[in-house]
């Protein structure tokens, strides 16, 4: 007789595009105990399947797309979902998660997770409801944007707007932009190192799960329920609960980590109008919170003033605030929200975005790039028109937005020239935050060591840092300091993301998620355990880059990365000549050999991956 297994469904469902075919594939309980979900299950899945020397483009490449174990239970933000494939924008293993409903629809229609392999003859959607799962024709989709995709599969199917949850690829996908996203649930996107040109080179336009009445059994609902209500009351001491990520903007401006004007300011003194509270009182504010979410965190908007008054869109996130604002040096809020869309309907992460248009308008504001080479475009400073176009020319890979769509790094190696030291990227390329991270030392460190292509720790994310054997907090221009708390807190991201939760509203609150996976599924779960699990994916995704190809001289930051601010908070303060002892100290930290990056094999060894150590050689 089979177990009954509690906070999983024990199964994913293969889809080989290729022939069309889809199967359910069981999982052994010690590999869900091993490797949960999310991240860590799709990290394991490409290092077993997908050759490292292979392409990101090939068909063998895979797609796994997962819930974890807290998956549509009553945790907050448990209807997130994580990604994992061999990212197009550095061809190395890669991470990306999204909020909404995505995971907990998953889990409800019996799946942990989706795993899609080969490439379809021609576009298709796969469509998973009642148990089943069929692949769709989707050639009526080709050329439609991600809002239209998700209203044109519901129509068609029949599905009202939270009956359905459908993630597509906007035009950047169709036409592999290097940054191309993956958008759904109206505007949450799961889109960094190229995830949704990893679709479109799979002819792969979206996928669509109805809400099911299918339930997550849990082994002890009663402790589950008063966990969600701590993790909420924890969450509801923070700003973003009440106003968004907006509202840190202004603290990126009093700390010296608000991009402005692609680095070349740290000045932004219009940032009142950016803040959460500001917007909120000014324009109409519709909420759409995630699955099992209280917060006022996410929102649909409304514009009411300025030249965009009437648009209509999703509430922008931090992210998207810096990058279609201070970043290109725009200054009405109006026209960052249709920004900031229309980016998202395009398919384009916002982060790589951002850091190209502005490194094109410090270009053009020297005289590297003409209006001519632009086809036509003036690329002033704030020109929100003109930002437009380009995004669209982008997506489409049109005239020089071709060059573009191969992000800052390989767009500035072409024009060549002064015009390589204006770019704001690390050198695997990876995309940062939009943060100026040469206020946020840790942060620029972790980007240049990632192993997934976008962030994998965030100290500012914990609770309580004495349980990682770190002080309170670090000192924000101690390298030191900065590259400890790096190291001593890796893999919590990585834990969250295989759960799958928000690291927003559970705040990455390692010793009360590990109890939540033990109310969830009945395991003897441990704070070491799940410190353990996250550092387990990281080295496992570690291991398979180096296989790929990676090498430690890609661990550093472009010259215009980690120049030394001219103005505001960190005036002065240069990362440069410190960042050599940061990796090196972050090297012995984790574990791994000082020359080659490796992990060392009895790093490996402590985290169970004792199997791989035979790969190192």
């Amino acid at each position: 007789m089979t177990k009954e297994l509690y906070g999983t469904t024990g199964k994913i469902l293969r889809i080989d595009l290729s022939t069309g075919k889809a199967e359910d594939e069981i999982l052994a309980e010690d590999t869900l105990y091993k490797y949960l979900g999310g991240t860590s299950l799709g990290t394991k899945y490409l290092y077993e399947e997908v050759d490292p020397k292979s392409e990101w483009s090939d068909p063998q490449n895979r797609i796994f797309i997962g819930s974890g174990p807290l998956g549509g239970t009553k945790i907050p933000g448990s209807g997130a979902f994580s990604m994992v494939t061999k990212g197009a924008f550095n061809n190395r293993a890669t991470s990306t998660q999204a909020n909404g409903f995505f995971g907990a629809y998953l889990k409800f229609s019996g799946y942990d997770g989706i795993l899609v392999q080969g490439k379809a003859p021609g576009w298709k959607y796969l469509f998973i409801h009642d148990g089943t799962a069929e692949l769709r024709d989707a050639q009526h989709l080709v050329g439609k944007d991600t809002w239209e995709t998700e209203d044109a599969i519901k129509k068609d199917l029949g599905y009202k707007e939270r009956d359905m949850s459908v993630f597509s690829i906007g035009l950047a996908g169709e036409n592999l932009v290097k940054f191309a996203g993956v958008l759904g649930d109206r505007g949450h996107s799961a889109s960094h190192n190229g995830i949704g040109a990893v679709w479109g080179s799979k002819k792969l336009k979206a996928i669509a799960i109805s809400r099911s009445a299918g339930s997550i059994p849990v082994a002890h609902p009663s402790t589950i329920s008063n966990l969600a209500r701590e993790f909420i009351s924890d969450f509801k001491k923070s700003p973003i609960f009440e106003w968004g990520t907006s509202r840190v903007l202004p603290a990126g401006v009093t700390h010296g980590w608000l991009p402005v004007k692609n680095y070349t300011t740290n000045l932004f003194p219009e940032h009142p109008k950016f803040d959460g509270e500001y917007i909120r009182s000014h324009f109409e504010v519709k909420r759409y919170p995630c699955y099992a979410c209280s917060s006022h965190h996410y929102n649909l908007m409304t514009v009411t003033e300025g030249p965009y008054a009437n648009y209509f869109g999703a509430e922008p996130d931090f992210e998207q605030w810096a990058a279609w604002g201070p970043q290109i040096g725009l200054t009405d809020p109006g026209a960052v929200v249709m920004l900031s869309n229309e980016a998202d309907r395009l398919g384009l992460d916002c982060n790589e975005g951002g850091w190209v248009v502005g490194w094109v308008m410090e270009c053009y504001e020297k005289g590297l790039l003409s209006s001519k080479e632009l086809d036509g475009l003036e690329m002033n400073w704030g020109n929100a028109k003109a930002t437009l176009s380009l995004l669209r020319n982008i997506a489409c890979r049109k005239g020089f937005g071709d060059i573009l769509a191969e992000g800052v790094k390989r767009a500035a190696e072409h024009v060549g020239g002064k015009a390589t030291e204006l770019g704001v990227y690390t050198m695997q390329p990876s995309t940062p935050r939009t943060h100026d991270h040469r206020g946020r030392w840790g942060e620029m460190l972790d980007y240049c060591v990632t192993n997934t292509g976008t962030l994998e720790s965030l100290p500012g994310f914990l609770k309580d840092w004495t349980i990682y054997g770190i002080p309170p907090s670090a000192e924000q221009f101690s390298w030191e300091q900065q590259s400890n708390a790096e190291a001593k807190t890796k893999g919590t991201l990585s834990f969250a993301d295989s759960l799958v939760v928000c690291a927003f509203a559970t705040r990455c609150n390692l010793p009360l998620l590990a109890e939540a996976i033990k109310a969830a599924t009945g395991w003897n779960y441990s704070f070491d355990e799940a410190l353990k699990s996250g550092l387990r994916n990281v080295n496992l995704m570690r291991v398979y880059n180096i296989k790929a190809g990676h090498t430690p001289d890609l661990e550093k930051p472009s010259p215009k990365y980690c120049s030394t601010p001219t103005d505001g908070p960190a005036e002065g303060k240069s990362i440069k000549p410190h960042f050599q002892d940061m990796v090196n100290n972050y090297y012995k930290l984790m574990g791994w050999d000082q020359k080659t990056g490796l992990p060392l094999p009895e790093t490996l060894a402590n985290l169970g991956l004792e199997h791989i150590i035979k790969d190192l050689k």
